[in-house]
Formats: structure tokens, C-alpha cells, sequence
């Protein structure tokens, strides 16, 4: 553990820590190695991310997303709807093709267009997204729209995309696609 560092050098460290790692890292981790609660974490997170750095927060933790990295070559927004229980059927669906889902996005009648960012990958990656589900008490996002929702998928190859579109409509959580 390293001695209580000042702002912007606590800042540079969370920077070198993070853009450094081949794997996310929490902001338990983060907080200490550097010496602070993890809310001055998400407080410092989030002055890295205004200033442009390419930082997200995953089910698995905090990740950078290096510039030199080639994006996904396709992606498709599909929009979906089912219950909660049926989250980890939707989600491990979209995973075992070999596709990433990026995001999800609500249309809130109150507060407008609501996205999170997932970055889920694998059925690992789902795991640890539904355990901090279940760990913080939290509602799915599409909870507050009955269950209706977009994602973004990713993937380098269509077909995976493709697929996994074929097994969301085989399932039955497949509304339509969208791109």
C-alpha cells in the first residue's frame, strides 16, 4: 500500500494503474493501492474520464481502452425485452457467439435516454455482473421500463453477431433490430 498521494499524482498513478493492466481493475483495488475510499475513486475516475481518457467501468472492474486497439469491425443495436430471471439466459446467449455487449440503454420517460456500460464479454463476465447485481441490491436498468431495452453488440465477425441476433428471436427476448 502506498502512502496518501496528493490529487493529481494520486490521479496520474490511478492512470498509469489502469492503462497498464492486461486485466479490469475494482475500485477496492484502486482505492488501496493508493490509500482513499473507494468514492474518491469514482470521484477521480471520473475527472480522468472528462478529461478525455478512455476509462470504463465493467462488471469486472475499471479498464482503458488503448487507442491503438482495433474497434470491433461490426456492431448492431438490437432492442430486447424479458424479465429479470431471463437476464443471464439474454446474456450468456450473446456471449457464448463470441460477441461483446457493450452497453444498455433505456428510454426513461422522466429522465430521457439512460445508458450503462457493460463491456461484457464472456460467461465469466456475466457472472460477475449478476453477482454485483445481487450484492448491491440493484434493479436491472430495464426494470424500469418493463423489461424493454437496447444493447449494443460487438463483435469482429458478423456472423457471431448474426447468431446471436438468431438466438435472442429463438429465445423469445428479441423486439427487433435496430441497425
Amino acid at each position: 500500500m502506498n502512502k496518501r498521494l496528493a490529487g493529481e499524482e494520486r490521479r496520474r498513478t490511478l492512470l498509469q494503474l489502469i492503462e497498464s493492466s492486461n486485466e479490469p481493475i475494482t475500485g477496492s483495488e484502486l482505492a488501496r493501492h493508493v490509500s482513499v475510499s473507494r468514492q474518491v475513486i469514482v470521484q477521480d475516475l471520473s475527472l480522468l474520464k472528462a478529461k478525455g481518457h478512455q476509462i470504463v467501468a465493467t462488471a469486472r472492474g475499471y479498464v482503458y481502452l488503448h487507442g491503438d486497439l482495433t474497434p470491433s469491425t461490426y456492431s448492431k443495436k438490437v432492442a430486447c425485452r424479458h424479465t429479470a430471471e431471463e437476464m443471464e439466459a439474454e446474456m450468456n446467449a450473446i456471449v457464448d457467439e463470441g460477441v461483446t455487449i457493450k452497453d444498455v440503454i433505456i428510454d426513461h420517460p422522466v429522465y430521457g435516454s439512460i445508458t450503462g456500460q457493460l463491456m461484457v464479454k464472456s460467461r465469466r463476465d456475466v457472472r460477475a455482473f449478476l453477482e454485483r447485481v445481487k450484492t448491491h441490491g440493484a434493479s436491472p436498468l430495464s426494470q424500469l421500463t418493463g423489461g424493454f431495452h437496447i444493447h449494443t453488440l460487438e463483435s469482429d465477425h458478423k456472423e457471431a453477431i448474426d447468431a446471436a441476433v438468431k438466438e435472442l428471436d429463438r429465445l423469445g427476448i428479441l423486439v427487433s433490430e435496430l441497425d
